[in-house]
């Protein structure tokens, strides 16, 4: 773990009160290799190979639009929105049930926990740290592996894309599409914003230079960015060190990470 000699004067924190936390949840909250919750049901044997196959042919159309930077960015963005919306109708055309998301979240060949993120959860839920996940996932996916897992906790608000069902069969999206372009235009729901105006400081976990979208520095006293690095990623270690404040290689840990913050 690497830790950078600005951050490091400010840690560890001893009074939570003025903190609150914003976290990705794809390979943020779980770990590298967990499917992502849109790959989710195309990990399983859950969904018909036609829905397979389909997705995957639209993830090969626009994944590389996706991470294009030569690429206007608007024009980037309305394509991304597209990908997910017309990935929202494989759903419904394959009448994707509810319960599936049930027991495709509560599989660990799929989606598992970072070492430790659990119980770093439990920690902010103790101590009263709202924890606000800002995924371009599926929010059902995400609220379904938290619950499972026994720790949907009341200080944690989930803003991601809502598969909207009717008679336990998917029916379509809630109307605004979350994905890796437009996180800086996520707006929370006037109550989460209520109870976070008192705080004023801010700890932000992502995987992706994208993730540091969901917080605007010049609305916080002070905001603490932690990366999780994978060898993987489209962008090389040194660069990533000069984009997050702290950086956690695949070996490092929730507890590591607690214990630095929070000691």
């Amino acid at each position: 773990m690497l830790i950078n000699d600005n951050t490091k004067k400010k840690l560890p924190i001893k009074d939570f009160s003025d903190y609150f936390v914003v976290t990705d949840f794809d390979r943020t909250i779980t770990n590298g290799a967990s499917k992502t919750s849109w790959s989710i049901l195309a990990g399983s044997d859950l969904v018909p190979k036609d829905y397979v196959v389909d997705r995957q042919k639209l993830y090969d159309k626009y994944r590389p639009i996706e991470i294009d930077e030569t690429m206007n960015f608007e024009t980037r963005s309305k394509l991304v929105s597209e990908w997910y919306r017309k990935h929202i109708e494989l759903f419904v055309k394959y009448k994707v049930s509810e319960d599936l998301f049930e027991k495709a979240a509560s599989d660990l060949r799929i989606m598992e926990f970072r070492e430790d993120a659990r119980q770093f959860l439990t920690f902010l839920y103790k101590n009263g740290i709202p924890l606000i996940i800002i995924s371009a996932g599926i929010g059902n996916f995400i609220e379904c592996f938290l619950r499972k897992n026994n720790c949907f906790y009341d200080n944690i608000y989930i803003s991601s894309n809502k598969i909207l069902f009717d008679n336990g069969v998917a029916i379509g999206a809630s109307d605004n599409i979350i994905h890796s372009l437009n996180k800086d235009e996520v707006s929370l729901p006037k109550e989460i914003r209520d109870r976070l105006s008192e705080r004023k400081r801010v700890i932000l976990l992502g995987d992706q230079e994208s993730d540091l979208k969901m917080v605007n520095p010049s609305l916080h006293e002070d905001v603490i960015t932690v990366g999780f690095f994978q060898a993987s990623s489209k962008i090389s270690f040194e660069e990533y060190r000069k984009l997050f404040d702290i950086v956690c290689s695949e070996e490092d840990n929730y507890k590591v990470l607690s214990k630095k913050l929070f000691n």
